[in-house]
């Protein structure tokens, strides 16, 4: 007698968060989980973490591997940098019988810039600021040293600035990259933009965001946290991810 198929469990979601020493940080993404659950019931979505907050990534994947789970890592990053090029693929490499696929980061995407603009109109962008000759953004996030992740954040400044009318976005960093917060205020000042806003180009709060929102001359966006947009690409980072190839694990290009 042939015994029934059971179908194969979905894989996992793991959603790698940097780690923060701000207590908000966990939380929020928390919360953006549990709509990422809202969204797709039934799927095991589990939160882990680089470095600085529990679970780390590393118990998370011993964890999955020891109950025999297929699994997805969609990092909460916006861009490609050290912890998406190596220190992901590393802790993948360091479970071997974990069967586990990598997706791309949060990146340039229509979702996230919906989220972008959206809590930008949270803390006080108006439709007309988009029309006026005094303003202007600056997108501020995380920063790296690879540049792949500074040609991704000018992207995503693009978008930004596309979906606003054409007010100029000059992206800026927190660390690890020019130009800073402070340094593209200047520029966009002597450029004749006196009304300049912070967008908070982070997944959630921690000591970059606070640094980044102390510098705006008018007003700073809250982090993306648990917008539903977000939560929505989550699950599309999650859906596109990459097949294994002969070549065993793969990063998802962006």
């Amino acid at each position: 007698m042939t015994e029934p198929h059971t179908p194969r469990r979905r894989p996992t979601l793991v959603a790698v968060g940097h780690g923060s020493r701000d207590p908000r940080a966990r939380a929020t993404l928390s919360r953006l989980l549990d709509r990422v659950r809202e969204l797709r019931p039934g799927l095991d979505v589990r939160l882990a973490h680089i470095e600085l907050n529990a679970p780390l990534l590393d118990a998370t994947l011993a964890e999955l591997a020891a109950e025999g789970r297929d699994a997805v890592l969609v990092p909460l990053l916006l861009a490609p940098g050290h912890h998406v090029t190596h220190d992901l693929p590393a802790a993948l490499a360091a479970v071997p019988a974990l069967r586990a696929r990598l997706a791309a980061p949060l990146g340039a995407h229509p979702l996230l810039v919906e989220a972008l603009a959206d809590r930008l109109a949270q803390a006080g962008w108006t439709p007309g600021d988009g029309d006026s000759p005094a303003t202007g953004i600056v997108l501020a996030s995380a920063g790296s040293r690879d540049p792949r992740s500074g040609a991704e954040t000018r992207r995503i400044a693009a978008l930004l600035g596309e979906r606003l009318g054409g007010v100029p976005v000059l992206p800026a960093y927190a660390s690890a990259a020019a130009p800073t917060v402070p340094e593209a205020v200047r520029v966009l000042t002597a450029r004749g933009r006196h009304r300049i806003a912070v967008a908070s180009c982070f997944t959630a709060p921690g000591l970059f965001a606070t640094r980044a929102a102390a510098h705006a001359p008018w007003i700073a966006s809250d982090p993306l946290g648990a917008h539903p947009a977000l939560a929505r690409l989550v699950l599309h980072r999650y859906d596109t991810a990459p097949r294994p190839t002969t070549r065993g694990r793969e990063l998802a290009t962006v």
